[in-house]
């Protein structure tokens, strides 16, 4: 494989051309100047200064609401103040649940109580410290509960279809299910739904431990003692402060009672390490799991239903707490009204280096380099908001609720949010609002990756190559020739941002290089980070100058450089997509009730298992997308006639103020305000969360799960939602250039 991926790098550096570097939105007369800001910007970057404040910010646990949580605030506020920026912290005010009580114990047909701890390491400075949050996940319900444990798989919706099939109800039991293939979230809410009790999540050896590489401390994975902590809120529903939906949760906040919070589970949740796994999987009876759910333990696994008992009681502390997000300003010379916002939260689980403090560094160390910048009598043309968000671990509480507290002002101000969160060794990732592919593309293109020397673009686009599963994947990534953005789902703090309030936004971090098992451990520490993460803390270097070109470009850019042409493209394959999965749900209905009536629906399964015929399905409607496909035509067209303005701009040297405020405003166009079916949080039409993934995004997700959950009639009235907010961005557009026209 390394020899593959050495050979598709040299194609790339005898096939790179060395010519101007293309700079959307400047005149011609201003890309010298931006590209020497850019290069004195990338001289001031220090990667010994990087791993220094990786060390710094890590050394204790700091984790919401303790007291190193707030010492770091009032530390990267320090740096700030002495940067030359205008900083301050505004102190939201938060629900935060801690344990008092964690017990886990097979009562039968043997005795074990669950360790549910992580043991310190002679070879990690920082295991075995004081003030370590316990292994728990945040926003457990409180509960006690002995019942019978039922093996689920991963535990989400096709799990629980699977187990329907095999006569298997959860209804009365406690279910223990793997990490991963969705956000952990949604494996107690899946599970809640189906009537069960409680959940236990457990990482597997095969996904997170010893199947992928040597365990720490020898290698980077997951040992067998160590746990996953995080938190099991409801974010597909809303994000941030549970008990303060839609409002900042500020000191004298009207709060809901904690019962009618609808993110918040019902039963209680606990996550364990495999090693408490093994004796509660390896005790379970009944029918054999499917070969699929397997996993690396060395034993078969069973579904259970039978003998296996289980007793499992967590309660919590469930306080109100300070939530500390540190706000840094430059104010533009010229337009100070515009701004131009980045952020990567500092909270962590436990000591947190990789998570999130790899990001938190190269985000300062981007201040500190503008900060040298303004030294030299430089000022940026529009306003820098600098964010260090306390609270993103338990649920993105402090960007959310700065969110919510400064809507109006951002809906007037913001042009664009640019996040990032851990960062390693390896390959960019990219996700974001489409309209800023080209200018996403052109920086790529430009900063040089430290291993291979050629731009991060075309080492991503190499290791896309080497990985692809088909030659028909491999052409099509082949004949791309600009970056592509994935679509943004949740899990991080510019949800609030695109999803609340239409903010155009980017995602950006390297990775690839740097897998290991420390995710929420007490293992994500500096020694491990060091070792394995990023040596020597170059990906932090790269890291800073791609979001940090990023935030220069738009503050000095003459002509904002958002692109809608590639908007317009990206809509248009999510609705061909939207057509397909009509027809395959068609299709898929049409052969499954086939074999219903036919008697032949065994064959689908293991003969030598029972299984359970389910009652034909109803069949799939045809549905109307020619409002949409109507919508689509008419933004396309307004779209060619606005770039024709646009580049009328560029070349005559002269855009209006109101203009630019037009073009960054134009993804608030996209937001509906009676938001998703079942979930109004979330207004952006084009992206959002999934119901049932979590972090996983789901593209026009109102039709989309409308057709993923067979609601014909609400695809039909989803179908119209999107097609008039199509054709209110057509008309926005039409109006900016008529006026840019005159």
């Amino acid at each position: 494989m390394k020899k593959i991926l050495s050979a598709v790098m040299m194609f790339f550096i005898l096939q790179s051309v060395i010519g101007q570097s293309r700079m959307t939105g400047f005149f011609e007369k201003n890309k010298d100047k931006e590209q020497n800001l850019e290069s004195a910007f990338d001289k001031n970057l220090s990667k010994e200064n990087i791993g220094e404040t990786i060390k710094k910010l890590s050394e204790d646990p700091h984790n919401l609401s303790s007291a190193k949580d707030k010492e770091n605030a009032e530390y990267i506020l320090s740096l700030y103040k002495q940067w030359g920026w205008d900083a301050s912290i505004e102190t939201f005010y938060v629900l935060f649940p801690t344990p008092k009580t964690r017990l886990l114990e097979m009562t039968s047909p043997t005795k074990y109580k669950a360790l549910l701890k992580e043991p310190a390491l002679k070879e990690d400075a920082t295991s075995g410290q004081k003030g370590q949050l316990p292994t728990y996940n945040a926003y457990s319900a409180d509960g006690d509960v002995t019942a019978g444990l039922v093996f689920v798989n991963y535990g989400i919706p096709e799990d629980y279809e699977v187990l329907d099939r095999m006569g298997v109800d959860v209804k009365g039991k406690i279910v223990i299910a793997k990490y991963g293939h969705s956000w952990r979230g949604i494996k107690p809410k899946v599970a809640q739904e189906h009537g069960a009790v409680g959940c236990i999540i457990y990482s597997d050896p095969a996904d997170d431990g010893y199947f992928q590489g040597d365990v720490y401390p020898k290698g980077a994975f997951r040992n067998e003692n160590g746990v996953q902590r995080g938190s099991v809120m409801d974010m597909s529903v809303y994000s941030g402060d549970p008990l303060t939906p839609g409002i900042g949760a500020t000191k004298d906040a009207q709060r809901l009672n904690r019962l009618q919070a609808t993110n918040l589970l019902k039963i209680p949740v606990l996550p364990i390490s495999y090693h408490d796994a093994t004796p509660l999987l390896e005790s379970l009876d009944g029918l054999s799991a499917p070969f699929e759910w397997h996993g690396g333990l060395p034993f078969a696994y069973h579904i259970g239903a039978g003998k296996t008992q289980v007793h499992l009681k967590v309660d919590f502390n469930w306080d109100i707490v300070p939530c500390y997000d540190v706000i840094a300003k430059i104010q533009g010379s010229k337009f100070p009204d515009e701004w131009v916002i980045r952020g990567n939260h500092h909270d962590a689980w436990v000591n947190g280096a990789a998570d999130p403090i790899s990001g938190q560094a190269a985000l300062l160390e981007e201040a500190k380099s503008i900060g040298k910048l303004l030294k030299t009598g430089w000022k940026p043309d529009r306003t820098l908001v600098y964010c260090a968000w306390d609270g993103e671990e338990p649920g993105l509480l402090g960007s959310t609720e700065w969110v919510e507290e400064h809507e109006k002002e951002l809906k007037e101000k913001a042009i664009v949010y640019i996040n990032s969160d851990g960062n390693g060794r390896g390959f960019l990732y990219a996700q974001g609002s489409h309209a800023l592919e080209p200018f996403m593309d052109e920086i790529a293109k430009q900063v040089i990756d430290p291993q291979t020397k050629v731009s991060v673009f075309d080492r991503r686009k190499s290791s896309r190559l080497v990985t692809a599963k088909s030659g028909e994947e491999r052409k099509k990534i082949s004949d791309e020739k600009g970056l592509i953005l994935d679509a943004m789902g949740s899990g991080s703090d510019y949800s609030s941002f695109i999803q609340h309030l239409g903010i155009p936004s980017l995602n950006l971090g390297f990775g690839g290089e740097d897998e290991g098992g420390e995710y929420h451990s007490i293992y994500d520490s500096y020694d491990l980070y060091a070792r394995f993460k990023d040596p020597g803390f170059q990906y932090g270097i790269t890291l800073a100058e791609t979001a940090g070109h990023a935030v220069l470009r738009m503050a000095q850019a003459d002509e904002l450089p958002f692109d809608y042409t590639h908007l317009t493209k990206t809509v248009d394959s999510y609705l061909q997509d939207l057509i397909k999965l009509m027809e395959t749900t068609r299709q898929s209905t049409e052969m499954e009730n086939q074999l219903i009536k036919s008697g032949d629906y065994a064959v689908a399964e293991d003969p030598a298992k029972p299984f359970v015929v389910p009652d034909p399905k109803p069949e799939v409607p045809f549905l109307d997308f020619s409002p949409l496909q109507n919508a689509l035509k008419k933004l396309g067209n307004s779209v060619d006639s606005l770039n024709v303005v646009y580049q009328n701009n560029l070349k005559s040297g002269a855009v209006s103020t109101e203009f630019n405020q037009e073009l960054y405003r134009a993804e608030q166009q996209l937001i509906s305000e009676t938001g998703l079916p079942r979930r109004s949080w979330y207004k952006h039409t084009l992206y959002a969360p999934g119901y049932y993934t979590g972090y996983g995004v789901k593209t026009m997700p109102g039709i989309r799960e409308a057709i993923e959950q067979r609601n014909w009639k609400e695809v039909q009235e989803q179908i119209e939602v999107d097609a008039n907010v199509l054709d209110k961005l057509s008309v926005y557009f039409n109006r900016m250039t008529n006026k840019g026209s005159q």
